[in-house]
């Protein structure tokens, strides 16, 4: 019978390899730095997740929005001819 690997502490052992490294020093910082991540309030998930791909809000409904687009469009090409 195989038991789950616990991922977390996979990646926290990750992790650990990597800062063996670091010197107590920088270490340290990485604590406070830590800590101090840990007491920002976090955005909802919805909103984070709109910020990350550039989230648009507007008035406009969609079909407003879809002309004003194609009512912006310029065309400059020119066919050159042989």
């Amino acid at each position: 019978m195989n038991l789950p690997i616990d991922t977390n502490k996979t990646i926290i052992d990750g992790y650990l390899r990597l800062l063996d490294n670091l010197t107590p020093s920088n270490k340290l910082d990485l604590i406070s730095r830590l800590t101090l991540s840990m007491k920002i309030e976090r955005d909802d998930k919805e909103t984070s997740l709109k910020k990350s791909f550039g989230a648009f809000k507007s008035k406009e409904s969609a079909e407003e929005l879809i002309e004003s687009i194609r009512a912006s469009r310029v065309s400059t090409r020119e066919i050159e001819s042989f």
